[in-house]
């Protein structure tokens, strides 16, 4: 595959997941606007239905795949030396798995635990 065809997939996944995100965060402030939380419970009761842990799941998702690819390409523009590149990928990858883990945890144990 040639080189524009990957930085083409990433422009083009850099957009699908910033639109995403931006409807998702649209779709909680009106729905938190109009109908917030009473308390604790209700917020997890909320998060903890199919439609509304599913579609936080893949807001996640869509925001660690943006930071990916937005933080891998600033890194390949700016960083030219390979092992300090590598490094830095390597930690920034790390701490995006780590916070989607985190994630994850969050919105199953809501679920779990409602």
């Amino acid at each position: 595959m040639s080189r524009q065809a990957t930085g083409l997939r990433a422009w083009v996944l850099q957009r699908i997941t910033a639109t995403y995100i931006g409807l998702y965060t649209l779709y909680m402030l009106g729905h938190f606007i109009l109908d917030p939380p009473a308390s604790h419970a209700a917020w997890k009761a909320f998060i903890a239905g199919p439609v509304a842990s599913l579609g936080a799941m893949f807001f996640f998702l869509s925001l660690l795949l943006h930071a990916w690819i937005g933080m891998r390409d600033i890194l390949i523009d700016y960083v030219h030396p390979f092992v300090p590149r590598l490094g830095l990928l390597t930690l920034i990858g790390a701490g995006l798995v780590a916070c989607g883990l985190w994630a994850l945890k969050v919105i199953i144990l809501a679920g779990t635990l409602a």
